[in-house]
């Protein structure tokens, strides 16, 4: 390519009828082909005394389930937010680090749109895509809701929001529903925010300099990587704890 190509939202490379198949889509779908995979040839291989990927599976788990019971004080608890909290992590991980591999970029499509002929690269990172972010910082943000009811009752619930025994309690809640709805923007756009600057930065640093300097970036975007799965999926579990923590007024 003779010049740089950054979009700030998803490309669209293809449809199934009237439904588009952009290039954050196709990440996603391999991103959990990988999971999916790695799950059944693990599940498959189960033995008494674990080796190879089931010990490594295993050692992950138990290293999640440790830092969670950190967080819950819990172990009852941490088992019971586990799935949700280790799926956010594990996808996001992958996703990220997918999207850093060798070709996801310079691969792609010549596509001509209103006279004008661009390149439009076939895979891109998942989570530069906003509309990902915001769908996971949605099923975080409601997960937790549901959580909280299951927990400690509607109504009670309901009281972190809505209680109107006097001002200070409302003025209280009424803060505290704001602090819910802003998760839906902080999820959402610090996650996508990271992961599109580090890919610009890539695109940038390899269209500059080609040759070896871009690895350290590619080591310090790996990292990054890593980080962003891990704050998403901590404060998950955070908003988890304190939504199922019962609190009297």
């Amino acid at each position: 390519m003779s010049e740089v190509h950054i979009s700030l939202i998803a490309e669209k490379v293809g449809a199934i009828g009237s439904f588009p198949i952009t290039n954050t889509l196709i990440m996603s779908l391999l991103s959990t082909a990988v999971l999916v995979v790695s799950a059944v040839l693990i599940s498959r291989r189960i033995k008494a005394v674990p080796a190879g990927l089931q010990n490594v599976a295993e050692a992950l788990i138990d290293g999640s389930l440790n830092m969670m019971d950190t967080v819950t004080g819990d172990r009852k608890q941490s088992l019971q937010f586990f799935p949700l909290v280790f799926t956010f992590f594990i996808f996001i991980l992958t996703s990220n680090w997918l999207g850093l591999l060798p070709g996801i970029g310079p691969i792609g499509l010549e596509q001509t749109e209103h006279g004008i002929r661009e390149f439009v690269p076939l895979f891109r990172s998942t989570n530069a895509d906003l509309n990902v972010t915001l769908a996971l910082a949605i099923v975080s943000v409601i997960a937790t809701q549901i959580f909280g009811i299951i927990a400690i009752s509607a109504a009670r619930y309901a009281k972190r929001f809505f209680n109107f025994k006097n001002p200070i309690f409302t003025f209280v809640g009424l803060i505290e529903l704001i602090s819910e709805l802003a998760k839906f923007i902080s999820f959402s756009f610090r996650l996508f925010g990271n992961v599109f600057a580090g890919e610009v930065l890539l695109v940038v640093i390899a269209f500059l300099i080609p040759l070896i300097v871009p690895l350290p970036f590619m080591f310090l975007e790996i990292f990054v990587g890593l980080i962003q799965a891990f704050i998403f999926a901590i404060l998950t579990l955070v908003f988890l704890k304190v939504a199922t923590t019962s609190e009297e007024h």
